[in-house]
């Protein structure tokens, strides 16, 4: 396939059409990176450019076959991950994006719950807490006791206590207050986790990969403080810097006003490898696509006349050109020009004064059956003759 016509006829639907998908392949990355889905859909891209290879050489069997799995795989996408599919349409919402949801106020919750978790911490006592955001949580979480309470770290100590028949799984916070005890979290399926990491921190990611909570974790041998985030885990190693990372969170600073210039370069610069990668992914599968797309082109072409007998003369017009429309696939409509498409028209029956032909689309001569005429303007030409003048006789 020549590439460099279809580049050439370019036009503004197409750039829209591939910064509408940039954008959208660019946001399922960040939104399945670290999942189970992930693997499946750089498996599922796979198969679709050796599908679209095979289709645009013509290997029927191979077409053939696909066409057939690709029926029956996505329709095991949806079973297997209607989890993430369906978290993924929840992030879309834009009930969201227009600010239609419910802000928190700042409290002192955020400052007890700190001074209660580094005291467990201090005293090596393990803990998991999940501090719900705007995503439920419920339907990721299993098990659980309904609990109403302040999160005092009088409260939070004598749960965790070992002693306690609530110790044993992760509290939720809710609406800025202590809401179930006891909840069981799904387990990270993440490979390359650290050795030191038990099963709290992979029950803390197994939930923060779902879903936008943040889970602290205190561990038990050694008493460290950790976050839970999206799909990392940070070390806190001091109250205040729990009590920053919970308010970021939960009531994000105003951010501080840029130029036009700096937003333009943070917005490049920020995730450049993600933005290059899905630019040149869906740069290349566009390319693959686009020569079986249904193409019009519109061209102006020297219209050839033939057949003009040897006493008349054309007074007017003395260059005519049509202007045609042509329909086809890309890759043949996008190479048309005046190298192979031509236009003729028979003046065998000139006579003096002014004639009208009719142009028709047996007139057009294209380089292949694929392509066909759609439009020719004008419909008809008017030619105006006359008789030469007999030689003078010397």
């Amino acid at each position: 396939m020549n590439l460099i016509p279809i580049i050439a006829n370019l036009r503004i639907q197409d750039v829209l059409d591939i910064l509408f998908l940039v954008v959208v392949v660019y946001h399922l990355y960040l939104w399945f990176r670290g999942t189970k889905a992930f693997k499946a859909l750089v498996g599922l891209l796979a198969l679709g450019i050796i599908f679209t290879v095979a289709r645009t050489w013509g290997l029927f069997l191979t077409t053939w076959m696909f066409q057939i799995l690709w029926q029956v795989l996505v329709i095991l996408l949806i079973i297997l991950f209607q989890n993430e599919i369906r978290q993924v349409l929840e992030r879309v919402n834009p009930l969201k994006t227009l600010g239609f949801h419910k802000h928190r106020h700042e409290s002192g919750w955020i400052g007890d719950l700190s001074e209660g978790v580094f005291a467990l911490g201090a005293r090596k006592i393990g803990a998991l807490i999940i501090v719900e955001r705007l995503d439920r949580v419920s339907e990721w979480i299993t098990g659980g006791v309904d609990i109403e309470g302040d999160t005092t770290p009088e409260l939070l100590t004598s749960i965790f206590q070992k002693e306690s028949p609530l110790h044993d799984g992760a509290i939720l916070i809710r609406n800025d207050r202590l809401d179930r005890v006891a909840c069981f979290l799904p387990l990270s399926s993440t490979e390359g986790l650290p050795k030191e990491w038990g099963t709290r921190h992979r029950a803390a990611l197994g939930l923060t990969e779902r879903c936008d909570a943040l889970v602290i974790i205190v561990s038990e041998e050694r008493g460290e403080v950790s976050l839970a985030r999206g799909t990392e885990v940070t070390s806190i190693p001091k109250r205040e810097d729990l009590v920053h990372a919970i308010k970021q969170a939960l009531m994000p600073l105003k951010p501080p006003k840029k130029s036009w210039w700096g937003r333009s370069r943070t917005f490049v610069t920020h995730q450049w490898q993600a933005k290059l990668g899905t630019t040149m992914l869906v740069c290349i599968v566009w390319l693959m696509l686009a020569g079986q797309q249904n193409f019009e082109v519109s061209l102006s072409v020297p219209l050839a006349l033939k057949g003009l007998p040897a006493r008349m003369e054309i007074v007017e017009p003395l260059n005519p050109r049509v202007k045609i429309r042509v329909r086809g696939l890309r890759k043949d409509a996008s190479t048309l020009g005046e190298k192979n498409v031509g236009a003729e028209m028979d003046l065998s029956r000139a006579a003096d004064g002014r004639r009208t032909y009719f142009m028709t689309r047996d007139q057009i001569s294209l380089p292949n059956d694929s392509i066909y005429v759609v439009g020719i303007d004008p419909p008809q030409m008017r030619f105006t003759f006359k008789e030469k003048a007999p030689p003078q006789k010397r």
